[in-house]
């Protein structure tokens, strides 16, 4: 379990994040969902190690890791952008990730990786030769090659659409399952929280705004600014939400 007890974050006499207190379940998938300037991404950078909080505590299984450093933390990202390298082809990237790595996949470990993400007809190609979702599949493998503890994935489908992006979706679930893996997500899109997650986090202004099952979000929403803050993005009433989750989920 990740758990986060009362922690506060400052830029510039700011608050960003102002008395967070959470619990992340292990093998569960969570969304980070708000508004642009919300301290999502903070929070993120914080558990990551990216960023240190001014106070509080950030525990795993039982263990305090405020002031453990990202490298020895054992968690990984896969950033907005991929930070693929172009140097390097599809396999090359996947393998940089096992480089300086004690508990990183095995060889036949990350030929069965490769196959389950369907990277195999893609590996000797340039970056710049690979789609979207090949990129962001190059690079959710050499993430999962390190074997992380947490795996944290910051607006993983913002460069993606139509179908790719519910291929992506799919494929995030079905890491987090195989690999009982959990998994973190920034985004600012509610659809993408309400169907990716096993739960949802709703932030406004560095403060928890409601912290549920997708289900709880659109049918109890916490307070005014949840329920306008989803129904407005969607623009779709409640109970189209709804069956889009059930369909999403099923």
């Amino acid at each position: 379990m990740l758990e986060l007890r009362n922690v506060c974050k400052k830029f510039d006499n700011k608050i960003v994040l102002d008395n967070m207190n959470l619990e992340i379940r292990n093998g569960e998938i969570v969304s980070m969902l708000g508004p642009s300037g919300s301290g999502k991404s903070t929070l993120l950078n914080i558990i990551l190690g990216l960023i240190p909080m001014d106070s509080g505590q950030l525990l795993f299984e039982g263990q305090d890791i405020s002031r453990v450093s990202m490298k020895d933390r054992g968690f990984n990202i896969v950033f907005q952008d991929y930070a693929l390298f172009p140097n390097l082809n599809a396999y090359g990237n996947i393998a940089y990730g096992l480089k300086n790595q004690t508990r990183g996949f095995s060889k036949a470990e990350l030929e069965e990786l490769i196959d389950f993400l369907e990277l195999r007809p893609h590996l000797s190609k340039r970056i710049d030769q690979l789609s979207g979702g090949q990129k962001q599949r190059v690079a959710l493998a050499r993430t999962l090659a390190t074997k992380p503890k947490i795996l944290l994935l910051d607006e993983p489908l913002s460069a993606l659409d139509g179908v790719i992006k519910e291929t992506i979706k799919t494929r995030i679930k079905a890491i987090a399952a195989r690999y009982n893996l959990t998994t973190i997500i920034v985004t600012h899109d509610p659809e993408e929280a309400l169907t990716m997650s096993n739960r949802v986090l709703i932030i406004d202004q560095g403060h928890i705004s409601q912290y549920g099952t997708p289900a709880q979000v659109i049918h109890t929403p916490a307070n005014p600014f949840v329920e306008q803050f989803i129904l407005k993005q969607l623009e779709i009433k409640r109970d189209n939400i709804y069956h889009l989750f059930q369909k999403c989920h099923a």
